[in-house]
């Protein structure tokens, strides 16, 4: 009898493995499928997409399908009870990345890269995509109906996922921005508008001196050399601003607040506001609510976020690596630090944020998306940087394609260990 019961409990277990290892699997698939699709439609050979309209949906997926889908499940989850309660998942996102840069630092001591590459190094090893794939991650998962987060799973998920938006967009845009400013040894020596700011310069020069001329005719008992005028190093010495209020002025001054207002954390703000102010948040998402065929009719735009992004993402590995002067083992150094090391630490400080209890009780989706937080490659808006800055741009491209392509394995192996954590 004994032994029989033991086998009922043996292939017992190994029917939930199995099950626990599909629910973790099959998801992971549909996004492999999707991708997959991409790839071909974009591929060189076949040509029946042309680049220029992945480009177009990827501006659709940012500006339009990412808000919708955002606003509309953050705008329904959170409370201002939720606000101070998840207040451990833009607190993660830190973490993740102070962790990640100091990864970058120990691939730079190791792997040596170029010099002018060492920032560069630094921050593609920290700064995660805490946007569309984990989005894409939980939007798959929670499509599944043997999962096991529970009957609110996609709402949930895209609500603590879209949480860590603001924080990560504001990373990006004011340390990130800095950061990728290339070395003055690396920019180009004639730039466009040169000559027009030297004549404006003459003209400043010739414009001050004709005011000291005038300033002598009207005051004559004053002499401007002999005080230390404007332009004298006593007067600017006199006038000169501390140190550390003058490096932050300088930052403030170069940070750019147009891109910090992206629609993502626009939409997210909006959210925010919305669903901590129950009078608005009638509005938009109680039962009959007055505006609810704007958030019905940003539902469905919505929809279209999850298989968008993963198509962009096969037409990227399509148009293949760029050309890249960062180094095969620096390449090398990053891919492991970030998809191999990180998730591992990632796992420790979930768990240790636990015993503390710093998280939600009971709520495995939570630690899920925080997990997934340590898990995804480099930040697809560090591209949109490098470009911007002009720094690193054929390298950001070659790095962002090899990270990606590994990923494809490497989120596999730990979505799988995560289920095994979790449930």
């Amino acid at each position: 009898m004994s032994r029989i019961l033991t086998e009922l409990y043996d292939n017992t277990m190994k029917s939930s493995e199995e099950e626990d290892l599909l629910s973790a699997v099959v998801p992971l698939m549909k996004l492999l499928t999707l991708t997959v699709i991409g790839l071909v439609l974009a591929h060189p050979r076949t040509q029946i997409i042309p680049k220029a309209t992945f480009k177009l949906l990827s501006k659709l997926v940012f500006a339009l399908f990412l808000p919708c889908l955002i606003f509309t499940h953050l705008g329904q989850s959170i409370t201002l009870k939720n606000f101070v309660l998840w207040w451990f998942i833009p607190v993660n996102v830190l973490v993740s990345t102070v962790i990640g840069c100091i990864l970058g630092f120990i691939v730079v001591i190791i792997c040596r890269p170029p010099p002018q590459f060492v920032r560069f190094t630094i921050i593609m090893t920290g700064f995660g995509n805490t946007g569309n794939l984990p989005l894409a991650v939980v939007g798959s998962i929670c499509h599944s109906e043997d999962h096991p987060f529970g009957p609110d799973c996609h709402r949930k998920g895209v609500a603590y996922v879209s949480f860590a938006q603001w924080v990560a967009v504001l990373l990006v845009y004011t340390l990130v921005y800095h950061m990728m400013e290339p070395p003055l040894e690396y920019y180009e020596i004639v730039e466009e508008g040169a000559e027009i700011e030297e004549q404006q310069q003459d003209n400043d020069v010739r414009f001050s001196k004709a005011s000291q001329a005038f300033h002598r005719l009207l005051f004559p008992d004053l002499d401007l050399s002999a005080e230390g005028g404007g332009n004298s190093p006593e007067s600017i010495r006199c006038l000169a601003e501390p140190r550390v209020v003058r490096k932050i002025r300088i930052v403030a001054e170069q940070t750019p607040i147009q891109h910090i207002l992206q629609p993502p954390t626009i939409a997210s703000m909006l959210a925010i506001i919305v669903g901590m102010v129950p009078q608005i948040k009638a509005l938009f998402f109680e039962y009959d609510a007055p505006l609810s065929v704007i958030t019905d009719s940003l539902e469905i735009l919505a929809g279209a976020m999850v298989p968008s992004v993963m198509l962009i993402l096969g037409g990227m590995l399509a148009e293949g690596p760029n050309d890249s002067k960062l180094g095969l083992r620096t390449t090398i150094g990053i891919i492991v630090a970030r998809l191999l090391v990180l998730p591992l630490l990632g796992i420790g400080i979930v768990i240790l944020a636990e015993k503390l209890q710093f998280l939600v009780d009971g709520d495995q989706m939570y630690r899920f998306v925080l997990l997934l937080q340590y898990t995804t490659p480099s930040a697809i808006l560090l591209g949109a940087i490098a470009s911007l800055r002009g720094y690193a741009v054929s390298e950001a491209s070659a790095l962002l394609f090899w990270q990606h392509l590994c990923a494809l394995f490497s989120f596999s192996l730990y979505i799988v260990i995560y289920f095994k954590l979790l449930v």
